[in-house]
């Protein structure tokens, strides 16, 4: 990364980077809980509100029932008198986390949707101020961990604007509330274990310990088993902060990725274009192939140039079909996609930290006219393609990868470009209506 750290020297001489970037409005940050997130988004149903209210099945004294199973639990498990009665003992009831949690999207984001409210000209000129005033702490970090900075700085953008939104929910009330729910109760009980024994450790005070909805935590979001396992101290305070302390923030997203399978000084993939006649049903991260196959099959850089002649395994992308761009991935995508499980996600990290490390915008845009589907339409699709005989799987109204395969398997027998992508020829071919 040469390059890179000729554009820091650069912009610090010419002063071109040196303005504070306004914040990016909140609601495109905080997308994942990091890898141990309960509610990974899917492929392409991202976000949305929801058609009617939720049900609340827990009351008041439901929730006095768990905090009490949760009280025996902690004292088993070795957790101080003092952290049970400060934040246990008075963790209250969120019912709007329940909402949250419980609440299905009403309609899919398309890619062109999701990846230009989150990969901005702002967001890039931020993380390449930031990347200046912090680079000694990033050289070191990637030094001891592998990790680049315009990779950490992309994760730190996107999860919370650079450390402006971390939430504001209570971690502890988060935490106990989706415990005492019993359809992931066991799941969330663990994570609420896990948050008291931060509290013990004392890398925050009760009070302060705020997160998302579902209770990642600090500048980069982490769960509290992410927090246990991953998390270090970098300052040499003797604490793991994640709130306020940035260098441990960074080491600690670094830590996590290095433990995930990250592999220093290979790229998480690239743009690539694709020749007119190129076999869609290649496309989906489940087909490796070496960079020379793809190079058979006609796969060039994005700007007409060959690909390099090697054996490094990649898979092909068109995230939104064969009207936007393509990508091929390489094993750094399947290490963020342990973080957060959602192939928009991985490309916006990817693209993110491309463009903060000094290179070009997308060559070829998404388009902006993919319709989006309501999940209503999209279980009639996936319904539609059962019957025909294309396995969808059990309609459920996310567009997954099953769906897209055995949308592209469609496409391929009606004789049209088999890129799974629901576009309006296809769907009405289907008999799916668009409002």
């Amino acid at each position: 990364m040469n390059n890179l750290r000729h554009l820091i020297a650069l912009a610090c001489c010419t002063g071109l980077l040196s303005c504070a970037q306004a914040p990016a409005s909140k609601n495109v940050v905080g997308q994942s809980a990091t890898a141990s997130s309960a509610t990974p988004p899917s492929v392409v149903t991202q976000s949305s509100s929801t058609s009617k209210p939720i049900e609340i099945a827990i009351n008041e004294a439901d929730f006095a029932v768990c905090i009490d199973r949760f009280t025996q639990l902690a004292n088993t498990q070795g957790i101080s008198a003092k952290v049970i009665n400060n934040s246990l003992a008075k963790a209250a009831l969120n019912k709007r986390v329940l909402e949250l949690d419980k609440q299905q999207p009403e309609f899919t984001t398309t890619f062109a949707d999701y990846f230009n409210r989150r990969v901005t000209a702002q967001r890039v000129a931020q993380g390449r101020s930031l990347w200046i005033k912090h680079r000694a702490l990033f050289d070191r970090v990637e030094q001891q961990y592998g990790v680049p900075a315009p990779y950490l700085l992309a994760f730190w953008g996107l999860e919370t604007n650079f450390g402006n939104y971390f939430g504001n929910t209570k971690v502890i009330d988060s935490l106990a509330t989706l415990a005492c729910d019993t359809r992931r109760s066991d799941f969330f009980t663990i994570e609420l274990m896990n948050a008291l024994r931060i509290l013990d450790e004392g890398a925050i005070a009760p009070e302060q310990m705020v997160g998302s909805w579902a209770g990642a935590m600090g500048h980069v979001q982490f769960m509290p088993s992410a927090f246990l396992k991953h998390a270090v101290d970098y300052d040499g305070d003797n604490k793991r902060d994640l709130w306020k302390s940035t260098p441990d923030a960074m080491a600690s997203a670094a830590n996590f990725l290095r433990n995930l399978g990250w592999k220093p000084n290979e790229r998480w993939g690239r743009e690539v274009k694709l020749p007119r006649s190129f076999p869609f049903l290649e496309a989906g991260l489940k087909n490796t192939k070496p960079l020379i196959e793809w190079r058979k099959l006609g796969v060039t850089l994005a700007d007409s140039s060959p690909l390099p002649a090697d054996n490094i395994q990649a898979a092909l992308l068109v995230p939104a079909g064969h009207q936007g761009p393509a990508f091929l991935v390489y094993d750094n995508f399947n290490v963020i996609m342990r973080w957060n499980r959602s192939e928009f996600y991985a490309i916006a990290v990817g693209q993110l930290a491309d463009q903060i490390a000094g290179g070009g915008k997308l060559l070829q845009s998404p388009p902006e006219n993919a319709p989006r589907l309501h999940r209503n339409q999209v279980i009639a699709l996936q319904t539609q393609l059962n019957v025909k005989g294309f396995d969808a799987g059990t309609p459920d109204g996310i567009f997954g990868p099953g769906t897209r395969r055995a949308l592209s398997e469609f496409q391929q027998q009606q004789g049209m470009i088999a890129d799974g992508f629901p576009s309006a020829e296809v769907l009405g071919r289907i008999g799916i209506a668009l409002e």
